[in-house]
């Protein structure tokens, strides 16, 4: 791939992570080498040089790049460090570190700046800190809403929210029911499986096999290729008469095989 500059730089343009480790750019202008998908500015085409490693890269001058780490070995986490950086927050959102030392927190630990942090989980995630850390102790509450008897204020307090209000908000916002309706229902689910003493399970179920109606449809099937090759099934279903009968006879045979469905099902 490296000997086709083209679609090398076509590659590059497009900062594809999935070209990553296939071939790595080395800038004239600058002397350093990155990954395709480095986020810096792309280079002119007449400053560019592709190499097959990042060993070739540096054998020829260049020096790693700062700021995308080709020089990192594929699969350890300095190659893929966004993904590792969001990997580490969501363990530490899931900790409970949001709720104890908030997002400057959270940010100092993994050591990030709270900016940075935000960008790299909105694009890894799709949401901030904040909302991970709202949708986790939504989870927790509803957990310990269904299963506990223990109180509102209890349950929002374990669950890592401020104050009863935020609590029985955020619990109304995320399943659009309140704290006493989730409890109701959830008991609600116990007394019927308690009364019926029975496991519900849902299975697949798929009819048995009817050998003779298989074999009907394959002689229907094969009367209509031994008309020869080339023939246009297509004037079957053409306009006029001769078209009408053959499809009432057509109607005719599916008739027979539900027929035949119903009495072996």
């Amino acid at each position: 791939m490296v000997e086709d500059f083209e679609r090398c730089y076509l590659a590059l343009q497009s900062r594809d992570p999935r070209f990553d480790g296939w071939f790595y750019t080395a800038v004239t202008s600058t002397h350093i080498y990155c990954r395709p998908s480095c986020p810096a500015q792309t280079p002119m085409r007449k400053n560019v040089r592709f190499y097959p490693s990042a060993a070739a890269a540096q054998l020829a001058g260049f020096r790693a790049c700062k700021r995308c780490r080709p020089d990192a070995s594929p699969g350890s986490p300095e190659w893929n460090s966004r993904a590792d950086v969001a990997a580490r927050a969501m363990r530490l959102i899931a900790d409970g570190l949001v709720d104890r030392e908030g997002v400057n927190g959270l940010a100092r630990r993994i050591g990030y700046s709270v900016r940075q942090l935000e960008r790299v989980l909105q694009n890894e995630i799709g949401a901030g800190p904040i909302a991970i850390a709202r949708a986790q102790r939504a989870q927790t509450a509803r957990i310990l809403i269904e299963t506990t008897g223990l109180a509102m204020a209890d349950v929002a307090f374990a669950a890592g929210f401020a104050s009863v209000r935020q609590f029985n908000d955020t619990v109304q916002a995320v399943f659009a029911s309140s704290p006493t309706s989730l409890r109701t229902r959830a008991k609600g689910r116990r007394d019927v499986a308690e009364a019926s003493a029975a496991i519900q399970l849902r299975l697949a179920f798929r009819q048995p096999y009817v050998r003779q109606l298989v074999r009907a449809s394959r002689g229907h099937c094969g009367s209509r290729r031994r008309r020869g090759a080339g023939t246009d099934l297509s004037s079957d279903f053409a306009i006029g008469p001769r078209s009408r009968h053959r499809r009432t006879h057509a109607d005719a045979r599916l008739h027979q095989l539900s027929r035949r469905v119903e009495r072996y099902a």
